[in-house]
């Protein structure tokens, strides 16, 4: 980023832009993201679609920005000692509501994640990437501790089971995924497949 367009970013307050990330995750709930369109974003928020180019470039990057804002913070600080402490943890960072409200920010974006390369890339680098960081951290630290054999071929498939446990929770059972559901399905499928026996 130039120093010029760091300047230009730097003039919408941290509370401004969490307004404008909130109002976008709404749009996009009530409309989906094909629907959804930059001057319906300048109006919701009551600005200049101008400026919303200028902050955020286009709808793929806005999108995506606002549904990394809302993710809790790094695992770094969630390390109990064990594999199924870790993974309940980073599954308690949130709580059931805001779960169902990222379910159906995913149905949203499911089909044009597939047709819109500008949306997919987004969504890798800013959401995609850094989960898979995050469960990897976690699986390392396992490895270390020798709770899990690093030959286990489970290890590759560990990001598949919890996302799509997360995924097809509603599609179904008809029910938004809960923590519950979660910890229950982490004991039951994730841990086994890893070797891993619950406590």
């Amino acid at each position: 980023m130039t120093e010029d367009a760091a300047v230009r970013r730097s003039r919408i307050t941290p509370e401004r832009v969490a307004e404008i990330y909130a109002a976008v995750l709404d749009l996009l709930r009530e409309v989906g993201y094909d629907a959804l369109t930059m001057d319906a974003v300048a109006a919701r928020t009551r600005s200049s679609k101008a400026t919303l180019y200028r902050q955020w470039g286009g709808k793929a990057e806005l999108v995506v920005r606002a549904m990394r804002c809302q993710k809790p913070g790094s695992t770094g600080d969630v390390d109990t000692g064990s594999l199924q402490g870790d993974l309940h943890g980073l599954i308690g960072r949130e709580g059931d509501y805001v779960m169902e409200q990222n379910a159906a920010l995913m149905r949203a974006l499911a089909m044009a994640v597939h047709t819109n390369d500008d949306l997919r890339r987004a969504f890798r680098d800013l959401l995609v990437e850094p989960e898979i960081d995050e469960f990897r951290g976690i699986v390392r630290r396992a490895v270390e501790r020798g709770e899990v054999h690093p030959d286990n071929p489970a290890l590759d498939y560990m990001v598949h089971m919890l996302v799509g446990a997360f995924a097809t929770r509603t599609l179904i059972d008809e029910q938004p995924p809960t923590r519950d559901f979660l910890i229950s399905y982490i004991d039951a499928v994730v841990l086994p497949a890893l070797g891993v026996s619950p406590r």
